[in-house]
C-alpha cells in the first residue's frame, strides 16, 4: 500500500492498544501538529485509524496574574504591610500602608477594590485596618493562580475561584479538542504486509506547469474540517467609532469642527475662561503640569485684556475677582484639562481669524485630569467640545439643541441641574439614564459664556457652549458599566473585539 509520507510516519507512530494523542504523534513524528491532525482524518477515513475526541478545558495565566504567581496580590501584600505596621490594633494611615507595601499605580486601585471584600480589614476616611483574624495563606486566588502557575492546571480548583480570576482579567480558560488514535485491525494488517511513501505535492510550480509534471503529480488534498487557530482581525475602536458618529452628527447640524494642542498655555486653558489663578482646581492634584519651557508665543494685548478681566471684572455688573494674577503662570504649560481651551482660542481670532455670527463649533478631542480612577472617570477621556455664537441666545436654546443632538443616539430622557462655573452663567449639568442599571449618569456640563471671557477676546455676540463626555454617551447608548473595560489599561479586549455600536 501507497500512501503520503506523512500518513505512513503517523500509521506507523500509532499503536493498536495505546491510544496516542495528537501531540504525542508529532513529538515522535517530528511532523507539525496540524500536519498529524490532517493525516488522522485520511487514515480514519481509509478506517486504518479510530480517532476518539475529548473536550479538556485549559487555564492560562495573563501577564498580570503572572506577576502576581511571583510578587503576590495586591490585596494580600497591602494586608501584610497593614499588619506590620500594627493595623490589626489601630487604624494606620492608608498613604503608610500604601507606600510600605511597594504597592504604585493601578496596582493601587486593585488592592483597594479587594481588600474589604475578602475581609482583610476596611478602609474608611483615609485609614486603614487589618482584620487579625485574616489568614491570606489561605486565599483561595492566591491558592489558584499558585496551581496554575505550577503545573499548568487547574483541575483541583473550585470553578466559582476560577470564575472570579477570569473576571479580574489573571486568568483566561480554553476550551480544546484532544484527538486520540488507535490502530484498527485493518491499519495493524497494512503494517504487516508493507506501506511504502508516496510522493505528494501541495501546491503547482511554474516549473510543474513549464515540464508538464503536473499531470503526473499526486496531489495533497486539503481537509477543510481541520481545526484552525483564531484570529482577531483589526477594527475600530468602539470609542474611535462613536467619535466619528459624534462627528457626523454634529457636521449634519451645521458646524464646524476645532483643533488644537492638547499641550497649551494656562492661559489658554484657565486663565482666558475667567478661572482665578488660585482656583483649586489649577493646582497639580486636579490637572497635568510639564516640565517645559514655558510658552512665550501668547498675544500680549489679549493677554492685558484678560488680565483686566480678572482684577476688574468686565461687562456691566463684572467686579473681577481682586485676587492674584501673574503671567508667569498664564505661560505655564499643561495638558489641556478641557477642550473649552480650543473655544478660547478660536473664539479670540488667534486660529483663523476674527468670527462673525452666526457660527457654530465643535471638536472630540482628549482632555486629561487627576481624577480618582473609577466607574466613570480616568485620567485622560474624550470631550466633546461645542459652541455656538449668535445673538440673543438663551438657556432654552441650548437645552433644544443637547434635545436635538442626544435625539440621534436615541437618548430622549435628558435631565437638567443648575451648577456653578466660572466662565458661564447661568449654567448647567447635564444627566441621562443609564439603560442597564436605571441610574442617572452626568454626561455634561454647559452654559452661556459670561461677559468677563467673552470682552476680553472681542466677542460681543452671545456665546452658549458645553462639554460632554464621550465616553458616557457610548455607556447610554451600548449599556456598558464601566468605562475601563472600553479604554485605559484594564481594557476588555473581548469586548473591544465584539462590540458593535449601535444608534
Amino acid at each position: 500500500m501507497k500512501l503520503p509520507g506523512a500518513q505512513v510516519a503517523v500509521l506507523e507512530a500509532a499503536s493498536a492498544d495505546d491510544p496516542r494523542t495528537v501531540a504525542q504523534l508529532a513529538n515522535e513524528t517530528d511532523l507539525p501538529p496540524e500536519t498529524v491532525t490532517g493525516a488522522l482524518f485520511a487514515l480514519e477515513e481509509e478506517r486504518l485509524l479510530g480517532v476518539t475526541e475529548t473536550v479538556e478545558t485549559e487555564a492560562d495565566l495573563t501577564a498580570e496574574g503572572e506577576t502576581y504567581a511571583g510578587e503576590g496580590l495586591p490585596e494580600v501584600r497591602l494586608y501584610r504591610a497593614t499588619l506590620d505596621l500594627g493595623g490589626d490594633e489601630e487604624p494606620v494611615p492608608m498613604g503608610e500602608a500604601i507606600g510600605a507595601s511597594g504597592l504604585e499605580g493601578d496596582l493601587v486601585d486593585i488592592a483597594l477594590a479587594n481588600y474589604a471584600r475578602k475581609g482583610y480589614g476596611a478602609v474608611e476616611g483615609g485609614e486603614i485596618t487589618a482584620d487579625p483574624e485574616a489568614d491570606p495563606d489561605a486565599d483561595p486566588e492566591a491558592a489558584a493562580i499558585a496551581a496554575v502557575h505550577g503545573d499548568g492546571t487547574a483541575e483541583s480548583v473550585d470553578e466559582e475561584v476560577l470564575d472570579r480570576l477570569e473576571r479580574r482579567d489573571l486568568l483566561v480558560r480554553e476550551e480544546r479538542t484532544v484527538r486520540a488514535a488507535t490502530l484498527t485491525e485493518a491499519g495493524v494488517t497494512a503494517l504487516m504486509e508493507g506501506v511504502e511513501a508516496r510522493e505528494e505535492v501541495d501546491r503547482v510550480t511554474p516549473e510543474m506547469l513549464a515540464s508538464g509534471a503536473w499531470r503526473d503529480a499526486a496531489f495533497a488534498e486539503y481537509n477543510v474540517e481541520a481545526d484552525a487557530g483564531t484570529l482577531h482581525g483589526g477594527s475600530t475602536h468602539p470609542l474611535r467609532r462613536m467619535a466619528e458618529r459624534v462627528t457626523d452628527v454634529l457636521i449634519s447640524m451645521g458646524f464646524e469642527e476645532m483643533e488644537g494642542p492638547h499641550a497649551d498655555a494656562e492661559f489658554w486653558i484657565n486663565d482666558c475662561l475667567f478661572m482665578p489663578q488660585d482656583h483649586p482646581a489649577r493646582t497639580h492634584w486636579d490637572q497635568f503640569a510639564l516640565d517645559v519651557p514655558p510658552m512665550q508665543d501668547l498675544p500680549a494685548d489679549l493677554m492685558d485684556r484678560v488680565e483686566a478681566a480678572h482684577r476688574e471684572g468686565a461687562g456691566e455688573y463684572g467686579d473681577g475677582y481682586h485676587s492674584p494674577w501673574g503671567e508667569e503662570m498664564a505661560r505655564q504649560v499643561d495638558l489641556r484639562g478641557h477642550t473649552t481651551s480650543l473655544s478660547a482660542r478660536y473664539l479670540s481670532g488667534t486660529e483663523i481669524g476674527e468670527i462673525e455670527p452666526p457660527k457654530r463649533f465643535f471638536s472630540v478631542e482628549k482632555a486629561y485630569r487627576n481624577d480618582e480612577i473609577d466607574a466613570t472617570h480616568l485620567l485622560e477621556f474624550f470631550q466633546i467640545e461645542g459652541w455656538v455664537m449668535a445673538e440673543d441666545l438663551s438657556v432654552r436654546d441650548l437645552m433644544g439643541t443637547f434635545r436635538e443632538f442626544y435625539e440621534h443616539f436615541g437618548i430622549t430622557d435628558l435631565r437638567f441641574k443648575p451648577t456653578y462655573n466660572p466662565y458661564t452663567e447661568p449654567s448647567f449639568e447635564l444627566f441621562g439614564t443609564h439603560p442597564e442599571t436605571g441610574e442617572l449618569i452626568e454626561v455634561g456640563n454647559s452654559g452661556i459664556f459670561r461677559p468677563e471671557m467673552l470682552d476680553p477676546l472681542g466677542v460681543e455676540a452671545d456665546v452658549m457652549a458645553w462639554g460632554l463626555a464621550l465616553e458616557r454617551l457610548m455607556m447610554l447608548v451600548t449599556g456598558a458599566e464601566d468605562i475601563r473595560d472600553v479604554h485605559g489599561t484594564l481594557v476588555d479586549l473581548d469586548y473591544l473585539r465584539t462590540e458593535e455600536v449601535t444608534y
